[in-house]
């Protein structure tokens, strides 16, 4: 079973400079690629001089993270793609324990390390943590991380355990899966592009999981940090996307309305918060989803489930009212 761990770049020379030593050294079985989204700095001239054994791959525009490595992978011949942040320093034996899992299972589809905090060693990292799942109205939460609580990581979570999505900072993905059920969306530019893939490959009857006995450190927001409006218009827009493709049925509707409350209060809350950026974010989002419904449409033709997607009504009722903190306490 061919590997290949492919590093989408964009200006990220420092990073590189910083991560690709731990890739390199504990990625002896794979082939490595960087796949470049059009950058204008040094970054790719650094790893063709330091890293000669690391193919590149040159994107013609910066299509973001969709775009970026749809375009990336349409030549590859690898039975496995590991899509890599370049801000993800891996560890000794990262990738064996998860592709022993992909040889073992056909119909596993996709799956991710435990992801922990570069910054904070002893904790989970926000993109991803030990798995994710989403609510019923699309709000995404994980094993070790609700919101902004990010657990302490004590081995809770060193199992294998199927779960609704992995993290686009560490996605392993079956190139055979990845391609059947079309790549990533690209009108989502970045941002909760793996939920929507996860969603979909599970409605191929394909399997999803996380595998805690491999770990990896993610720096997180090197690309767009969590004060930026533009991630949060990316989210919210997103997740609306994410809910209105593939939840089955009239329900839909319903969910996508009282989906519009919900965003509501969050945005009168970033007012409260002195952040009336965010508050204009939330509201372009939903302008652009409204305005992009006809072609939805047509994907929902294509691509709505009649897979149960939620075991938890609503992520923002538990931790915010009810005050949950800790995935186990669900």
């Amino acid at each position: 079973m061919k590997v290949a761990v492919v590093i989408l770049n964009w200006n990220g020379r420092l990073l590189l400079e910083k991560f690709l030593p731990s890739v390199v050294k504990f990625s002896e079985d794979a082939q490595i690629y960087i796949a470049d989204n059009a950058s204008t700095d040094d970054s790719v001239e650094f790893v063709r001089k330091n890293f000669p054994s690391i193919k590149i791959i040159q994107n013609q525009t910066n299509g973001g993270y969709a775009k970026g490595y749809n375009d990336a992978l349409v030549n590859l011949s690898e039975d496995i793609y590991v899509l890599l942040n370049s801000d993800v320093e891996v560890t000794s034996n990262w990738l064996t324990p998860i592709i022993s899992e992909f040889r073992k299972d056909t119909s596993l589809a996709a799956a991710q390390p435990k992801i922990l905090d570069y910054k904070q060693k002893t904790h989970f990292e926000y993109a991803g943590a030990a798995g994710g799942f989403v609510d019923k109205y699309g709000f995404p939460y994980c094993r070790g991380r609700i919101f902004e609580s990010l657990e302490e990581d004590k081995g809770q979570y060193d199992d294998i355990q199927p779960v609704f999505w992995a993290s686009g900072a560490c996605l392993f993905v079956r190139a055979i899966d990845f391609k059947q059920v079309g790549g990533f969306d690209e009108d989502y530019f970045a941002h909760q592009e793996e939920i929507d893939l996860c969603w979909r490959l599970q409605s191929a009857n394909k399997k999803v999981i996380a595998v805690g006995t491999s770990k990896v450190y993610h720096v997180g927001g090197a690309t767009l940090g969590s004060a930026d409006p533009k991630k949060t218009f990316l989210n919210f827009r997103n997740s609306l996307f994410n809910l209105f493709k593939n939840v089955s049925g009239p329900q839909v509707y319903l969910t996508i309305f009282i989906r519009l409350c919900i965003d509501g209060v969050a945005g009168i809350n970033f007012i409260f918060q002195g952040k009336p950026k965010h508050t204009l974010a939330i509201v372009k989002s939903h302008f652009y989803f409204y305005g992009t419904l006809p072609k939805l449409f047509k994907k929902r033709k294509t691509f709505a489930s009649k897979k149960r997607y939620f075991t938890i009504n609503s992520i923002v009722f538990k931790h915010f009212i009810a005050r949950y903190n800790n995935y186990k306490e669900l």
